[in-house]
């Protein structure tokens, strides 16, 4: 299981009028969450994209739980309980600086050869990367 933790500062402009995020922003925040996860790992999309994969969005759920507000530092934590296919799950917990759990979200992403515009497995340098953190079947 992979797991990474982006923090970020709610801004103004990602408010409603009551001062709370605006529900379409968390779409956006998994976005910013699952880009720097990426990066972390060695790979960016714009690595991704320059072999030829592109990863286009085919699920996503989220639950509100409770307002995220204006100003606030959230931590948005990134799961990836299976390692990777065709298809990659992300799974979001977005919490306040209280540890107050706020946002639960689930994206499935599913590797594509832009060349054959077809589904893929990930690159190979992509699952290398991750195999530290999935048992591998024998």
């Amino acid at each position: 299981m992979y797991v990474f933790e982006h923090k970020l500062r709610v801004r103004y402009a990602e408010t409603d009028q009551m001062g709370y995020v605006y529900y379409g922003n968390y779409a956006a925040y998994y976005e910013v969450a699952r880009t720097e996860m990426l990066r972390v790992t060695g790979i960016s999309y714009k690595d991704l994209e320059a072999m030829g994969i592109m990863m286009p969005v085919t699920e996503m759920h989220t639950k509100y739980h409770s307002p995220a507000k204006y100003d606030e530092l959230i931590t948005i934590k990134v799961t990836i309980k299976e390692r990777p296919s065709v298809r990659i799950i992300f799974n979001y917990e977005i919490f306040d600086e209280s540890g107050k759990l706020l946002n639960t979200g689930m994206t499935q992403l599913v590797f594509v050869d832009m060349e054959k515009n077809r589904p893929c497995k990930p690159p190979i340098i992509f699952s290398n990367k991750l195999d530290a953190y999935y048992k591998i079947s024998e």
